[in-house]
């Protein structure tokens, strides 16, 4: 008799037969004698096929005998059966902690079963994607229903309409599962996509207190996550992510109906349509949520054939080439070209489109919308065919990869013996052509998915270049002849210029380029020398412009973009002509040039409100413990943001206080998604902070911004003044498994936020933090309680952190404690003061800036430079003397508190009647001039020191002013 591995590809059968007496010692369980229906033959291929199965089989073979008891392996995983075994699981549960328990030893054992069967290809892609899908559903249902019952218990139970039956009674929660969970389609091993909701207002009865009815859901919500998604010593069930949610992180944990009606009827983004076409209640009361469904179905599926989606798919879909640029994602084969999420795509185009016509295709499940697709004659049956084929491939190959070591990846394998697995549990007899089939389904999907969501018809003729600059690239034409062309067609240092190209081509990076980066290189180059004939000094373009194309002669697919977009590289030419800055920018970040791809965008930076939408839905994507793809998307968020302030700047489109708005709210909308990552992180490991009343904490942290941020005046490269405040009790602690006092809660959340801010990664620092102007300095601790913070602002606190508060205002965190924030500076503010005191303190401190930072003074000889900020007439002049009037003056005018930048301070000083107003005016004029020639030299890689004779009338003014403010 042959031994059980014999028919396995030989690597696979001698690393099985390594193993096999390690996980069997003493021969093959009892349990597969008999019926099973599990032979050795099955037991090798499963320890080939799996290292999660091996492992299980080793360390936990009792949990695999009861499993197996409950159900053979041989029988199909079913729904029902799933409900069933969990009520086995629900019997011993008699608090939160067993709760947890049955919840990960349930999620063990069904696990093992589903990908048993899947990899061993006991179950078809249907099963499995139901199985995972509905054990998803029986755990977050069965969760919810003991955690209800419990919190009403503790908190009454929530009372208000019922929206089906229109009368008061009892409310219970509503889980809506996105994505793949509300589709039937989820993966062996995936995160869940959740959005809680409630009917509607209302306060709970017969508790030990009241709580209104938002409160208890979210409170309830919290438990849910935690039963769910907190890692215990015996693992967790589902990574949770609650980001789809209005206003995502920061939004409330649990929304009303009305609530969320309203948003998505005023605010949805069409990627939040794209999202709500999955959307399924998955939990809790099945009858209100057919209700809310109902409500929400007109914001999904819209009457009329909507032709307007196609814009919105055609950004999403250039998202989705940026992020596989990015990130490097040609072996994903979810998100590569020809991946999963490309037929997702154009099912989903369809039914955003045609949907609310179409009612057929108003249905989750992808397989089945394909079937209606071609019934309605929108494709034809050879594209449907391909694509489904294709679609069932490559989630069976998602499956096995997830299932070789129950991880969440779609990453194909680099090593020999997984990529073996992969050909054996996909049906193949070798890596090869097992690549083959993939790389013949991606070809086809990438196909189908350009012709259907195709972008507009950017291609222009590249015809007609002059074969001059052919012959200038390939040194085909002496050096002389090369000058003379380029001086003809006005380079500025035609020699320069020849050496520089000679020097590029004959480098070592060039010479040891593979056959179609070097192909690529030498279609670009002659193309890009004609293109710098459109800007001024075409020579020391070209030298700034080279700087790109070496730090790309690895990744020429950026040489392509260029090639493929003239307007691209027309605004490539034109940005690094006028600022060596920008172009020191996209040398060191070419994923950046995905930005000049759309003129409209690059030259009309978006709104606030408009930034947190992209950041949010380029988040998504990335789970918050990936800290590490976290911290680098929002460096790539920043710059790609800064590079559309700083064109439109150039190009005049933003003025000065624009700009600053704009730097300010890109710092404001990273601060907030950083604080959510840093809470969520902390979070799930150790609970939620509690208040003294026994609710959780909703972060009651807040992040204050000084100086440049706090005043709204951020420059390009500026880095950030930061103070950390939170309301909680320091005397609690928090609700996890593993809790730790609240004061050290939040230690660590201001550690983790100053990590991921100023971290150094492959994509450089988000920002620079300074934390010197917290309460004692870098000597007082990191995050102070409010009232820590009160109590040393009144009364251990010098002039000049007086001065500085003038300037700072709450950016992110918790609105609450940020209003609570806002209160105590203007009472600090609004304090009486000694005049003349406060003069002399202000006056003091002045002096020693000076003295360090400015222009050093040698008697007797001329300055040879004036520093625009630090010299006598300089900035930092009128801000102290702002400072010092609102410090002197707020008791009795309380309306100067309301702002923290200078430019609107002075406004309101001449409003109160404190400086004359043609002074103020003046100031604010001679204050913008002086700053805006700051940005403009900071976008030329210049410093803030300029000729000595510079700015004389603006410098005389403000030495007159500082004469008449501060020292008469």
């Amino acid at each position: 008799m042959s031994e059980p591995w014999g028919q396995l590809p030989a690597e696979l059968a001698t690393d099985v037969s390594g193993v096999w007496t390690s996980v069997f010692p003493e021969g093959l369980p009892g349990w597969t004698s008999g019926d099973t229906g599990v032979s050795p033959h099955d037991m090798a291929q499963a320890l080939a096929r799996s290292l999660f199965l091996r492992e299980t089989l080793q360390r936990q073979p009792d949990l695999v005998a009861e499993l197996n008891q409950a159900q053979p392996l041989a029988e199909p995983t079913t729904p029902a059966f799933l409900q069933r075994r969990w009520q086995d699981f629900l019997a011993a549960v008699t608090d939160e902690a067993s709760l947890h328990r049955a919840l990960r030893r349930f999620r063990r054992e069904t696990q093992f079963r589903i990908i048993w069967r899947d990899l061993l290809r006991w179950a078809d892609l249907q099963e499995t994607m139901a199985a995972t899908s509905a054990f998803a559903d029986v755990c977050i249902d069965g969760a919810l229903a003991w955690l209800y019952t419990d919190s009403c218990r503790l908190f009454g139970t929530p009372w208000g309409m019922d929206p089906v039956t229109g009368k008061d009674g009892p409310q219970r929660m509503v889980v809506l599962g996105m994505g793949k969970l509300g589709g039937r389609e989820l993966n062996v091993s995936s995160d869940i996509d959740l959005i809680f909701a409630f009917p509607g207002k209302g306060e709970t009865r017969d508790g030990p207190r009241t709580l209104d009815n938002q409160q208890f859901f979210i409170r309830l919500g919290q438990r849910l996550i935690q039963a769910l998604d907190q890692i215990t010593a015996d693992g967790f069930v589902f990574r949770v992510d609650m980001r789809l949610r209005p206003y995502g992180q920061s939004g409330a944990l649990a929304l009303s109906f009305a609530a969320l009606e309203t948003y998505y009827q005023d605010q949805g983004r069409d990627w939040e349509r794209y999202a709500m076409v999955k959307a399924r209640v998955v939990a809790g009361d099945q009858g209100a949520g057919d209700v809310l469904t109902a409500m929400l179905k007109p914001f999904v599926y819209r009457k009329y054939i909507d032709f307007s989606a196609f814009e919105s798919l055609r950004n999403m879909k250039a998202m989705i080439s940026r992020e596989v640029r990015r990130k490097g994602l040609e072996n994903n084969i979810k998100l590569g070209s020809g991946g999963i999420r490309e037929i997702e795509f154009v099912v989903q185009a369809f039914q955003l489109i045609r949907g609310g016509r179409d009612r057929e295709l108003q249905q989750r499940e992808l397989l089945n919308i394909l079937v209606e697709l071609e019934a309605l004659e929108l494709l034809p049956p050879r594209v449907v065919s391909e694509l489904r084929d294709a679609y069932i491939f490559l989630r069976n190959l998602e499956h096995a990869l997830q299932g070789m070591e129950d991880k969440q990846t779609q990453l194909l394998p680099e090593d020999a013996l997984s990529r073996a697995r992969v050909a054996l549990i996909l049906g193949f007899a070798s890596w090869a052509d097992f690549m083959a089939a993939l790389d013949g389904h991606r070809e086809r999907v990438a196909r189908h998915f350009a012709d259907i969501i195709a972008l507009e018809d950017e291609e222009q003729e590249q015809g007609g270049l002059d074969e001059g600059w052919q012959e200038i690239w390939f040194g085909e034409i002496d050096d002389e002849s090369a000058v003379k062309w380029l001086a003809d067609h006005g380079f500025e240092a035609p020699e320069q210029s020849v050496k520089l190209l000679a020097d590029l081509r004959s480098g070592r990076a060039v010479q040891t380029m593979q056959t179609q980066g070097r192909r690529r290189l030498n279609q670009f180059m002659p193309v890009l020398l004609e293109a710098l004939t459109a800007v001024e000094q075409p020579s020391e373009t070209l030298g700034r412009v080279l700087h790109l194309v070496e730090a790309v002669l690895r990744r020429t697919a950026y040489l392509v973009l260029l090639l493929e977009n003239p307007g691209a590289r027309a605004q490539l030419v034109r940005l690094c002509s006028q600022s060596p800055w920008i172009a020191r920018q996209l040398a060191e970040t070419p994923l950046l040039l995905d930005e000049l791809l759309n003129a409209e965008s690059l030259y009309h930076p978006p709104a606030r409100s408009e930034l947190q939408d992209d950041l949010r839905q380029q988040m998504l994507r990335i789970p918050y413990e990936d800290l590490e793809e976290q911290m680098e998307s929002l460096r790539h968020f920043k710059k790609a943001h800064i590079l559309r302030v700083a064109a439109s700047e150039l190009r005049g489109t933003l003025p000065l206080m624009k700009v600053s708005d704009y730097l300010t709210w890109i710092a404001e909308v990273v601060l907030d998604h950083v604080v959510d990552v840093a809470f969520a992180n902390l979070v799930s490991r150790h609970g939620y902070p509690l208040r003294a009343d026994g609710t959780a904490c909703n972060t009651d942290f807040a992040i204050i911004g000084y100086g440049k941020l706090g005043g709204i005046e951020l420059g390009y490269t500026s880095d950030l003044d930061l103070v950390f405040i939170h309301d909680a009790d320091p005397g609690l602690a928090t609700d996890g498994d593993k809790p730790i006092d609240n004061a050290v809660f939040y230690t660590r959340l201001g550690q983790r936020i100053v990590h991921i801010l100023s971290t150094q990664t492959p994509s450089g620092q988000l920002y620079e933090v300074d934390m010197r102007l917290r309460p004692s300095g870098n000597s007082g601790l990191l995050v102070s309680t409010l009232a820590a913070f009160e109590k040393y602002q009144r009364n251990d606190a010098w002039t000049w952190e007086h001065q500085a508060l003038a300037r700072a205002r709450g950016v992110a965190g918790c609105p609450a404690t940020l209003e609570a924030f806002e209160a105590l500076r203007r009472s600090i503010l609004c304090l009486g003061r000694d005049k003349g005191k406060l003069r002399q303190d202000v006056v003091e401190m002045r002096e020693k800036m000076r003295t360090s930072l400015g222009t050093p003074v040698v008697e007797g000889r001329e300055p040879e430079v004036f520093h625009i900020k630090h010299d006598r007439g300089g900035i930092i002049d009128i801000e102290f003397m702002v400072q010092y009037l609102m410090l002197a003056h707020c008791a009795e005018h309380p309306e100067l508190t309301q702002w923290s930048d200078n430019i609107r301070q002075m406004e309101e000083l001449g409003r109160a009647g404190i400086l004359p107003v043609e002074d103020t005016e003046r100031l604010r004029e001679t204050y913008i001039t002086l700053r805006s020639t700051i940005h403009r030299r900071a976008l030329q890689n210049l410093n803030s020191q300029v000729a000595a004779g510079s700015f004389p009338d603006e410098r005389k003014y403000i030495q007159a002013m500082w004469q008449k403010v501060m020292l008469n």
